[in-house]
């Protein structure tokens, strides 16, 4: 797709919203279930069932997906399209490209070891590899523009508000 393309897919959207803010509110979900054998949860992606279960530091088996390894997933699944995205509207010449994540987490958190230690991320280290010609200062516009417009990055820099409840 080219910056033409993709701009003319994205106009009317983009116009209907301005015209009426309400319609680009929309509510995502995720569900799942727990497992009635082990200590995991199947949760419902809309093309598999992925089992999250305890990870290998905390008692895990490693057979099912850590959801921390999850969330690094999904935030380079939402950078790298959102680098995509604004490349192609950018008009950004790019060749090959990846995207990794990398985080540290103190387990000892999450086990209630130490009251000290952060339960989640301390740090998480987002990083580009770029096959590109472009000057430095395109680079600089891509990353600041992909950084600004990744839900999943912005989500985690902004902190949304959180809510817990349970029903019978």
């Amino acid at each position: 797709m080219d910056a033409t393309a993709l701009k003319a897919m994205q106009a009317p959207l983009k116009d209907v919203y301005r015209e009426d803010a309400a319609r680009a509110l929309i509510t995502l979900k995720a569900r799942g279930t727990l497992d009635d054998q082990s200590i995991a949860c199947k949760v419902e992606t809309g093309r598999a069932l992925a089992v999250a279960g305890l990870h290998p530091a905390t008692g895990g088996s490693g057979l099912e997906l850590c959801s921390g390894d999850m969330l690094l997933e999904a935030l380079v699944a939402c950078a790298g399209v959102t680098l995509k995205a604004v490349a192609t509207a950018l008009e950004f010449k790019l060749g090959n490209a990846t995207v990794e994540a990398e985080g540290d987490l103190d387990f000892r958190g999450t086990l209630g070891v130490a009251r000290d230690a952060p339960v989640g991320f301390r740090e998480i280290r987002l990083k580009f590899d770029l096959d590109t010609d472009e000057p430095q200062e395109r680079i600089d516009s891509l990353l600041k523009l992909t950084e600004r417009y990744c839900v999943v990055f912005q989500t985690i820099n902004s902190k949304p508000a959180l809510s817990v409840s349970a029903q019978r």
